[in-house]
């Protein structure tokens, strides 16, 4: 099935090249072979780049000018695997962007294979190139790290893809780094890849805590995201990240930009951007439709509250290895703490992504806005699920679009409020 994806992908992108690379998982090197075999049939040269991390492929999409594809199943369980794929300079290839007419054409030729190449068609070529230290280096050109002070850093690879980036990323840097789970294993023996998850960061806190490190900083098991640890062992908030981040681009760019944020961040993220000078968009969750924005508004930068943080400066796409070079930066760059240099961009209590199993979504959905439309002082929008906002609290529920949950995110300007609209829209939402 493979070869027929890479048949259908190269049918929908066009094009005359493009460029493959896979993770660590067991299956991932025959997937992405498979791959190349059915796009180089139908005449397209394939450049394999073996091993890498999805933001190392949309390196060499984007420093190549290819369309390319990337199989990986991100934090996903050890069983599973998938394929995330892109045109010409890392552009997504999303439901509405030629996903659809990938799976069409694919689903038509199950049975019987995908239709013979026209006459005269000469077998693409099938080379293999390493992009590893052309990365690394377009990174570090984008931040400054010359002048920061030694810095104690705990990584937290997962066994995933962040233990083939890191060493060669952070090779010369003034860091001290201990490393944790940097084997390749797309198995996960010691915790699953996906720090989002409190449980799996439990690790990298207590060796924060045991080495008196600086920080920690947890990457996924495709390693296009990280997750932030203060020298206190407590996770910081994406969204304080995502605040950060924008403040130092938009000092790059002179005071002035447009910064992309999904409508589940903190308000704390659009209240930096407008401080420093910036312009915030709000847009909803996922990461092609920031990526459309961010193309449409010509934004400097983009962050999402599940870690994702892209970069205009990265044709546009997301890497959280950036994001970390960004945060390493900033500490190394005064003599504060982690907790105390990120506090002013963490300003309001929030609930984190609440799950409930809920057999009629659209019907939940319509009794939060019939019991919250008609109070004084209280805003609705549906630009993705429910969004109701008050005075000093906000909430947005949105449906999954793969399983039969209502996904909940609460934020307050005190503890006490959170707990209570908090509680409030559950009991809507779960009765």
């Amino acid at each position: 099935m493979a070869e027929l994806f890479g048949a259908a992908f190269v049918e929908v992108v066009g094009g005359s090249a493009i460029v493959v690379g896979h993770d660590m998982r067991p299956s991932s090197p025959g997937l992405s072979a498979a791959f190349a075999r059915g796009a180089a049939a139908r005449g397209v040269d394939v450049t394999l780049i073996g091993l890498c991390s999805t933001d190392q492929l949309y390196y060499a999409s984007g420093s190549m000018g290819l369309p390319g594809a990337m199989f990986t199943a991100s934090h996903n369980p050890a069983q599973y695997n998938g394929i995330k794929m892109c045109r010409a300079g890392a552009a997504p290839v999303g439901q509405d962007t030629g996903l659809s007419q990938i799976r069409v054409l694919v689903e038509g030729w199950l049975d019987a294979g995908a239709p013979a190449v026209p006459a005269g068609t000469v077998p693409g070529t099938v080379t293999e190139q390493d992009s590893l230290k052309g990365y690394a280096e377009h990174l570090r050109s984008l931040v400054d790290l010359a002048s920061v002070r030694p810095l104690k850093v705990v990584v937290d690879a997962g066994n995933g893809m962040g233990g083939h980036t890191v060493p060669t990323v952070f090779e010369g840097l003034p860091l001290e780094v201990t490393q944790m789970y940097f084997e390749l294993d797309g198995t996960f023996p010691n915790h699953e890849a996906n720090p989002l998850d409190p449980k799996n960061i439990v690790d990298l806190q207590a060796r924060v805590l045991a080495e008196g490190a600086d920080l920690g900083i947890a990457f996924d098991g495709d390693a296009d995201r990280c997750f932030i640890v203060d020298e206190r062992g407590v996770g910081v908030s994406p969204s304080a990240i995502t605040a950060l981040v924008a403040s130092r681009e938009l000092a790059r760019n002179g005071g002035s930009g447009t910064v992309i944020h999904n409508l589940i961040t903190s308000w704390s993220v659009p209240e930096v951007v407008r401080e420093n000078g910036g312009t915030p968009v709000r847009t909803r969750v996922g990461h092609s439709f920031i990526k459309e924005e961010m193309a449409r508004t010509g934004a400097i930068f983009g962050g999402e509250h599940s870690a994702h943080y892209y970069f205009k400066d990265f044709w546009n796409a997301d890497t959280g290895m950036l994001a970390a070079l960004h945060v390493l930066a900033a500490l190394g760059g005064q003599d504060g703490p982690l907790s105390e240099l990120v506090a002013s961009y963490d300003r309001y209590a929030g609930s984190g992504e609440i799950n409930s199993t809920v057999a009629d979504q659209a019907g939940r959905l319509a009794a939060v806005k019939e019991a919250f439309g008609g109070r004084e002082g209280v805003t609705l929008d549906e630009l993705d699920g429910l969004t109701v906002t008050g005075e000093d609290w906000w909430f947005n529920v949105r449906a999954s679009n793969t399983e039969p949950l209502l996904r909940l995110n609460v934020e307050a300007r005190d503890a006490d409020t959170l707990a209570r609209v908090r509680d409030e829209a559950l009991n809507l939402i779960r009765a």
